[in-house]
């Protein structure tokens, strides 16, 4: 750039190299969305372990956006469809397979046992006690001694048996879609502020 260059110019880039690097953090969304839920599938019976990628990597477009953008807000505002994505890479595996081979039984809540926040529900099914307990952790599982529900078990012994009301594979997909869609114009909006404050020489700040 020349000497001449008016102040604002310095620094920026080309409607070209704004287009292209644009474009990446697009397919870097898609990529971080497409490898988390193949982790999900791997390690479909540890869902702490597609948890964790899935923080890792959304906060890596996070900074990717703050970067692109030169401000704050849009990397901040990022985090709401991440919710989605990680939500939807992480359930659904799980879901899927105990939608497709799963399962149902109809059971009782016989036992209940409360260990900090693990709550571990004993069941009887109509041809006996389940080897495996309903698990649920958190302050309110909803579950007490005589309650009836519907559960979907795994024959395979891979996915953890979960009420049948809260598998939701299609729902998952729906959560990752829109999780990539918020992404995409999160993306978008970001190359183009990101290329007109560089043309008019506005620093990095963290609200506008």
């Amino acid at each position: 750039m020349s000497a001449n260059a008016p102040t604002g110019m310095v620094g920026a880039w080309t409607a070209g190299t704004s287009a292209r690097r644009t474009a990446l953090l697009v397919v870097f969304g898609l990529v971080i969305a497409g490898l988390n839920t193949g982790i999900g599938y791997a390690a479909a019976g540890t869902r702490a372990v597609a948890i964790g990628t899935g923080v890792v990597l959304t906060l890596a477009f996070g900074f990717a956006v703050r970067l692109l953008h030169r401000a704050a807000w849009l990397a901040f505002l990022s985090f709401l469809p991440a919710l989605f994505v990680l939500v939807g890479s992480v359930q659904l595996a799980p879901d899927l397979a105990l939608d497709k081979r799963g399962v149902r039984q109809e059971v009782t809540v016989v036992d209940a046992q409360t260990d900090g926040r693990r709550h571990t529900f004993s069941l009887l099914g109509t041809a006996g006690p389940l080897d495996e307990p309903l698990v649920h952790q958190g302050s309110n599982p909803g579950y007490r001694v005589g309650d009836r529900l519907t559960v979907l078990t795994d024959p395979e012994g891979q996915i953890a048996l979960q009420p049948a009301h809260r598998v939701d594979s299609d729902g998952r997909l729906t959560a990752l879609v829109l999780g990539v869609i918020g992404w995409t114009a999160i993306a978008l909006l970001a190359g183009w502020r990101g290329h007109v404050r560089r043309r008019t020489g506005r620093h990095d700040t963290l609200v506008i």
